[in-house]
């Protein structure tokens, strides 16, 4: 059998560098992507490799059909059919109301957060449905739980992104689930990663740690384990799951 293959959107750190980990020790080979952070991303791929799966890094901003369109060509030349693709990138701002955000500020969120991964699903359908001549896959979105708790006073545009997400994993579940596809989402709490210092909030996850009901902030790794549970066969009847991973928030 050929061995599954996995495309993990921003995973030169956080949640998405633990996914490529967890992923490559569960077997599979792992295409890196990532925006900036060439060396990150190399890091990461070195990791994968020394657990003894091939691995890539590409770079390309999933906002842009374009650089989508390559990163895929990379994966399909350089490792194979792909077998699963997780919509792991994604950005913040500064904390902001509403009434205070820039057309630029809502275009860059909705661009990375939401057409990015409508991008990145789009070309993955095209590769796993069967209706294309595919062999199935899954996708698993990230969503969050500022979705369903609406950020307010300094995320909202972002939790609107992660509610167009939540909506968006449901819609193409229900799309493909006859074409072999398997479609979910976890949408993660509050998460000791670097995305916080890109808000300008370094210390926000342990000053957040009180309000979660298990008192501490999760780790990246937690929320890989649901990522990868979800890839999985041990998930095969799941499809348009949205699973928390919060603390109990």
């Amino acid at each position: 059998m050929s061995k599954p293959i996995v495309l993990i959107t921003g995973a030169s750190r956080g949640i998405g560098a633990a996914t490529a980990i967890v992923c490559a020790r569960q077997g599979y080979d792992v295409a890196v992507n990532y925006a900036r952070d060439a060396q990150a991303a190399a890091a990461v791929v070195a990791q994968v490799k020394a657990l003894g799966r091939r691995a890539i890094a590409v770079v390309a901003d999933v906002s842009h059909d374009d650089e989508v369109l390559h990163l895929f060509a990379r994966v399909d030349t350089e490792l194979g059919p792909l077998t699963a693709l997780v919509n792991n990138a994604g950005v913040v701002d500064v904390p902001a109301r509403v009434d205070e955000m820039s057309v630029e500020r809502l275009t860059r969120m909705f661009g990375v957060n939401v057409i990015g991964s409508m991008l990145c699903a789009r070309a993955a359908v095209r590769r796993m449905s069967t209706l294309h001549g595919g062999a199935g896959g899954a996708i698993v979105n990230l969503s969050s739980a500022a979705a369903r708790l609406g950020a307010p006073g300094q995320y909202v545009d972002y939790a609107a992104a992660k509610g167009a997400i939540d909506s968006f994993t449901l819609g193409l579940a229900r799309e493909v689930a006859s074409e072999g596809i398997r479609v979910n989402a976890v949408r993660p709490g509050i998460i000791a990663t670097e995305i916080h210092a890109s808000g300008g909030q370094p210390d926000r996850a342990a000053q957040l740690a009180p309000q979660v009901p298990m008192r501490r902030a999760g780790s990246a790794a937690e929320v890989a384990q649901a990522i990868a549970w979800l890839l999985s066969p041990a998930a095969s009847y799941t499809t348009g799951a949205v699973i928390d991973v919060t603390g109990g928030r």
